[in-house]
C-alpha cells in the first residue's frame, strides 16, 4: 500500500511544481492582449478611449501576481526540499510544507480570482467601436477576447484540485503510518 501512496505523492509534488510554473507563465501572458490593444491609445499617461484605463489599472495586480507565482514555485520546491515527494514516513517538516503550500495556493487562488473578475468586468466596459477605429488607423491588434481573463479558471482550478489531493494524500499517509505503528505494537506483544 505504501508503494501506491509514495508513487501518488511523487506525482502530486511534480504536478504542483508544474502548475506553479504555469501560474508564472500566466502572470507573464495576462497583459499580452491588453498591451497590444491598449498601449498605443495612451498619450502622456491618458487615453481617449473609454474603459482603456484597465491597462494601467492592472499593472500593480500583474506585478503582485508575478511575485505570488514565484512564491508558489518556491513553496512547491519546499515540498521537494522536505522530501515530501519520496519520504516513506512524514515528519513535522513535511506537514509544515504541505500546510504552507495549501494556505498559499488557496490564498493566491481566491485573491487572483476576485481581482481578475473585476478587471474582466472593467475590460467589458471598453468602447470597442472606438478601439476598432484606433486599431485600424494605427494598424495595431484589435480584440474583444476575454481569453486571458477566462483561462484563470483552468489554471487556478488545477491548483486547487492539486492542493486538495495533496491534503488527501497527507491524510492517507497519516492513516498508513498509524496502521504500521499498530502492526509493530502487535508484533512486539506477540514476541514477548
Amino acid at each position: 500500500m505504501y508503494k501506491k501512496q509514495v508513487k501518488l505523492q511523487r506525482i502530486l509534488c511534480l504536478a504542483l511544481l508544474i502548475i506553479s510554473a504555469a501560474i508564472f507563465v500566466y502572470s507573464l501572458g495576462i497583459m499580452t492582449d491588453l498591451y497590444d490593444s491598449l498601449y498605443s491609445t495612451y498619450r502622456r499617461g491618458k487615453t481617449s478611449i473609454s474603459g482603456a484605463e484597465v491597462y494601467m489599472d492592472m499593472q500593480p495586480f500583474n506585478k503582485n501576481l508575478l511575485m505570488a507565482s514565484i512564491g508558489m514555485i518556491l513553496l512547491s520546491v519546499l515540498l521537494f526540499v522536505t522530501n515530501t515527494q519520496s519520504r516513506r514516513r512524514y515528519y513535522i517538516g513535511n506537514y509544515c510544507a504541505i500546510g504552507l503550500f495549501s494556505i498559499g495556493s488557496i490564498a493566491v487562488s481566491v485573491w487572483s480570482h476576485t481581482q481578475i473578475e473585476a478587471f474582466k468586468a472593467q475590460w467589458l466596459t471598453l468602447d470597442f467601436a472606438k478601439l476598432a477605429d484606433h486599431a485600424a488607423s494605427r494598424k495595431t491588434l484589435y480584440t474583444e477576447s476575454t481569453f486571458w481573463f477566462d483561462i484563470h479558471y483552468v489554471i487556478f482550478g488545477l491548483l486547487l484540485i492539486g492542493t486538495a489531493l495533496l491534503i488527501a494524500n497527507a491524510v492517507w499517509k497519516r492513516k498508513l503510518m498509524k496502521e504500521e505503528q499498530t502492526l509493530i505494537a502487535q508484533g512486539k506483544e506477540a514476541a514477548a
